[in-house]
């Protein structure tokens, strides 16, 4: 496996741009089900009930994004990892600025030190 290339400051201002305009966090994977949305997997703004909630009793407004819904086929991945992608989606939204802010720091504490050792 190759190293990638490390990101350019360009880079993480796209991302950190990306995170402003998108909608404010937590979310949270919510698996919901009804005869238009089967087995609908969604990222979401509220946290899942465990209740299942079918159309109209969750509001549409909360969700971000679907990984799986069934019938009709509408969103499915051929890897079948529709559990894990909303994961990863839904860790995303606090994760990415946290690195953003974490890379940014520690390029700073670098340069601190090589001004330093100068």
């Amino acid at each position: 496996m190759t190293t990638p290339d490390p990101l350019t400051a360009e880079e993480l201002d796209e991302l950190d741009e990306l995170t402003q305009a998108a909608t404010p966090g937590p979310w949270f994977v919510r698996s919901l089900d009804d005869e238009r949305a089967m087995s609908l997997v969604a990222v979401s703004t509220t946290p899942d009930t465990g209740l299942g909630e079918r159309w109209p009793d969750f509001d549409h407004h909360e969700i971000v994004a679907a990984t799986l819904v069934q019938h009709p086929r509408y969103v499915d991945t051929a890897d079948e990892c529709w559990d894990e992608n909303a994961q990863f989606i839904a860790a995303a939204r606090e994760a990415v600025p946290r690195l953003v802010a974490e890379i940014r720091g520690l390029r700073r504490q670098l340069e601190a030190r090589s001004r330093e050792a100068n």
